[in-house]
């Protein structure tokens, strides 16, 4: 089962000041998002396998699109994260399904290793509601200048028998980072940790 895509956006968002200060080169996050219908809507369905599959086929088209986005070679890519919003006649589950069996390897293709796990959230909600996407460093969990986020909305999504899903990709972590630990230079991206 391939995803039945009713629409596709991409955001990119571009922080040039923070605190008064210049930001050079300003730090950048892409978000792709694509609204698909939910084949088990209103349904209790044991095998969530075709979900799953659908999750692969995102990961790599939803990565792709925020690589280009951001106009980066996929080494450059710093931090990734995916989330997925389940419209009212779906499950949670239905999200956990798209999130975390598949779609992790295809993003990693599309961002050049991510030895990281890649940070998520789901929630249920209807059109116009805010899904937040958590963002960390794709090699190394540790590097906290790369604990972030970024947040989306689209006015006509969830409706009760779609998903929404996100997938975000940054060139940097946040502005001005201050709170000690490892550093994007010092990560090593062996172990997913350091």
């Amino acid at each position: 089962m391939s995803a039945n895509i009713r629409k596709i956006a991409v955001f990119v968002e571009e922080t040039h000041r923070e605190a008064g200060r210049v930001i050079a080169p300003a730090r950048r996050k892409a978000v792709a998002v694509a609204v698909i219908v939910n084949p088990f809507a209103g349904e209790y369905v044991e095998d969530l396998t075709p979900l799953m599959d659908i999750g692969a086929e995102l990961g790599a088209l939803l990565g792709k699109r925020c690589v280009e986005a951001l106009g980066i070679t996929p080494a450059q890519a710093q931090s990734y994260g995916k989330a997925a919003m389940v419209g009212e006649n779906g499950e949670l589950e239905h999200a956990a399904a798209l999130l975390h069996p598949k779609m992790g390897a295809p993003l990693r293709v599309e961002v050049e290793k991510g030895a990281a796990l890649v940070p998520s959230s789901k929630k249920m909600g209807g059109p116009g509601q805010d899904l937040d996407v958590p963002l960390g460093h794709k090699d190394a969990a540790y590097v906290r200048s790369h604990f972030d986020g970024i947040e989306v909305r689209l006015n006509d999504a969830p409706r009760a028998n779609e998903i929404m899903v996100a997938i975000a990709v940054t060139d940097g972590g946040r502005p001005l980072p201050r709170v000690g630990g490892l550093t994007h230079e010092e990560a090593v991206g062996e172990d997913g940790l350091r």
